[in-house]
């Protein structure tokens, strides 16, 4: 989250590498707990390159399978502790390999997604 610099008003807001590397931190740490867990990445204004004040983390996580709706599977996983707002598409490895290579949104996660995890 922002933190404050100093005794000023300044808000400070972690930039990509800080973030980056809470969001391999976050990986590694789930990853001993959640075995279904198979790849990270994040994509959005972070991957851009455009990210700033007030910018959150678009999380992809692709997992072994899910019992889960897609819709639901988000609320699964705690990403409270990156250092900024953070939301997640979780996808199982099938539906990944088989996203539509015609559509836009899969067109966009082609090109931004940068995988963090594993390294």
């Amino acid at each position: 989250m922002p933190v404050r610099s100093l005794n000023s008003s300044v808000v400070v807001w972690p930039d990509r590498p800080t973030i980056e590397s809470a969001l391999c931190r976050w990986a590694e740490e789930v990853a001993g707990a959640r075995p279904e867990l198979r790849r990270v990445g994040y994509f959005g204004s972070y991957a851009r390159g455009d990210g700033g004040v007030g910018s959150d983390l678009d999380v992809v996580l692709v997992v072994t399978g899910a019992d889960l709706p897609f819709a639901r599977r988000a609320a699964a996983w705690d990403l409270t502790r990156l250092p900024v707002p953070a939301d997640a598409l979780v996808y199982t490895e099938d539906e990944w390999q088989r996203l539509d290579p015609a559509s836009r949104f899969a067109r966009v996660l082609a090109r931004e997604v940068v995988w963090v995890w594993p390294a």
